[in-house]
């Protein structure tokens, strides 16, 4: 039987559950990230990319860590209850390690790149 492959756009909290559910189905996931790394709107630069939507330095979750958590992942109990985004890219991080799901990503891949 062939495996199907999937193609995920970006790699932020959307684009990592995607390719961890992909993997658990026994699909073949490869995701698209555009930028140098995962995260998505969570990942803080000092100048954002042109017409990029980017988060201010002292940006902080609005919703506790218990409900922002992935159902399989839980945030380590020492993070505070509503986290800096630099906590929330840790926690991405962590779950990204822990899942396996880096090998699945190719980055700085344009659109433009992926339409024949």
């Amino acid at each position: 039987m062939e495996v199907k492959q999937i193609a995920i756009i970006g790699a932020g909290v959307s684009g990592l559950g995607a390719i961890k559910s992909c993997l658990e189905e026994g699909l073949e996931p490869t995701c698209f990230e555009k930028s140098n790394g995962i995260g998505g709107l969570w990942r803080y630069k000092e100048t954002p990319e042109n017409g990029r939507p980017g988060i201010y330095k002292s940006l902080t979750c609005n919703t506790s860590k218990e409900m922002t958590a992935f159902s399989d992942y839980p945030i380590p109990d020492h993070y505070p209850n509503y986290m800096h985004h630099s906590k929330m890219m840790e926690y991405l991080r962590m779950y990204a390690r822990h899942f396996g799901l880096m090998k699945h990503i190719q980055f700085q891949v344009r659109k433009k790149k992926l339409l024949p």
